[in-house]
């Protein structure tokens, strides 16, 4: 599948801080500011956008997914348990 052109064009105004951020980044990944800031930005927007995605179910499979959420919590052992280990990062 070929890529589309790229023909649009954004503009905006950031610190020097953050521009030297995302050149530092960039060059860590070995790729131009202008493709880290397209490859950053559009994460961040697939994510925010999938938030909004609906999703449509039927009578019963609704009923099952509003009875999930209603269910109570149940206490997981395995999790507390690894919760009270100390983190391998402290």
């Amino acid at each position: 599948m070929a890529a589309a052109a790229k023909s649009e064009r954004i503009e905006l105004r950031v610190t020097p801080a953050q521009k030297d951020t995302f050149a530092r980044a960039a060059e860590a990944r070995g790729e131009t500011m202008t493709d880290f800031i397209n490859d950053a930005a559009s994460v961040a927007a697939q994510e925010a956008l999938a938030n909004r995605t609906a999703f449509v179910l039927s009578k019963d499979q609704w009923k099952a997914f509003v009875a999930a959420l209603d269910r109570p919590a149940q206490p997981k052992k395995r999790l507390a348990k690894l919760l009270k280990k100390k983190s391998i990062l402290e």
